[in-house]
């Protein structure tokens, strides 16, 4: 495919930030393979404003989302009103013909709303979880992921959750070398470790352990062909293991096994995408020690042998 068409679906009192993420990821990539093109319609007649003050004047309607291969609605501007009945028909005649639809934070109660989100799994903001559950029980909420892909569906929790969910979509349809490239552009990790939990309770601790663990995280990224141990990594901080294993947990909302093999299996995933190194040489430069265990790993977290994924993303950018 040489170009992808985007249709992003703006609103009265649309949240600026929320209607700029698909914009700046699909939008603003001109090199890019397949190329993306970007449409904002609007959802409704007439000008329209944002929740900042300013207007906004569009060329297109909901007639965009005909010719779209991917749908994108940004946050809804009022959780407890229901989408214009065009939009949310419009949403279902583009699901039906098989485009991508993508909810973001409060964007996924008009999928739910279109009746997209029967049966399927979906996130959306955490403070809002409960309502949503609520609402629409024959959705199963999770509330404790940044964002959720499920199959043609995907939503995403709040506000800076968009990009990452965006950035996972680009990464599904040009590899994880584009979606790392528009990544350090705008500044933001390819890929967050962690959920919407992280953020619920408290916010991130500021003491000299945070400090001192995010550069161990940069190193450990940088060494993942290494075995790490606990102990071995609680030195290096210079902290016991149970502080240690404290902070870790407070600034990556996991253990260090978990972010160990995420990390890892995002390597994998890089690699596999970039080229033909064999599955031998890429368990090793990965930390799984064996193809074996790299396989294992691999069809556990995303349900495909590592030669399959290589096969799909090199297809993808063919």
């Amino acid at each position: 495919m040489s170009e992808i068409r985007v249709a992003v679906v703006a609103f009265d009192h649309i949240s600026p930030f929320h209607l700029s993420v698909p914009c700046v990821v699909f939008g603003e990539n001109r090199l890019q393979a397949p190329a993306y093109r970007v449409e904002v319609c609007a959802a409704e007649a007439g000008p329209l404003a944002t929740s900042a003050g300013f207007g906004l004047t569009l060329a297109a309607g909901l007639e965009a989302l005909q010719q779209a291969e991917v749908v994108i609605v940004p946050s809804w501007r009022d959780h407890t009103e229901t989408a214009p009945v065009p939009l949310l028909a419009a949403l279902r005649a583009a699901h039906a013909r098989g485009a991508r639809i993508v909810g973001l934070c409060l964007g996924a109660y008009v999928l739910a709303q279109a009746g997209l989100l029967d049966g399927r799994r979906a996130t959306t903001h955490w403070a809002y979880a409960d309502d949503f559950a609520r609402r629409f029980p024959q959705v199963a909420v999770d509330a404790d992921v940044l964002y959720l892909d499920d199959g043609p569906l995907l939503t995403s929790a709040g506000t800076a959750a968009g990009l990452d969910c965006c950035l996972h979509l680009l990464r599904q349809l040009s590899g994880a070398e584009a979606a790392n490239s528009v990544a350090r552009r705008l500044v933001t990790p390819p890929h967050r470790q962690g959920g919407q939990a992280q953020y619920i309770e408290q916010p991130l601790p500021a003491g000299a352990g945070g400090g001192r663990l995010a550069g161990l995280l940069d190193w450990m990224r940088g060494n993942l062909a290494q075995p790490h141990s606990l102990d071995s990594l609680a030195a290096r901080a210079l902290m016991s293991r149970r502080s240690f294993t404290r902070h870790f947990r407070q600034l990556t909302g996991g253990t260090v096994h978990t972010w160990l093999l995420a990390e890892r299996l995002a390597l994998s995933q890089r690699l596999l995408e970039a080229g033909a190194l064999p599955v031998e040489h890429i368990a090793q430069q990965a930390g799984f020690g064996s193809a074996a265990s790299l396989r294992l790993h691999f069809r556990k977290a995303f349900g495909v042998a590592p030669s399959e994924w290589r096969q799909t993303f090199q297809g993808v950018r063919g």
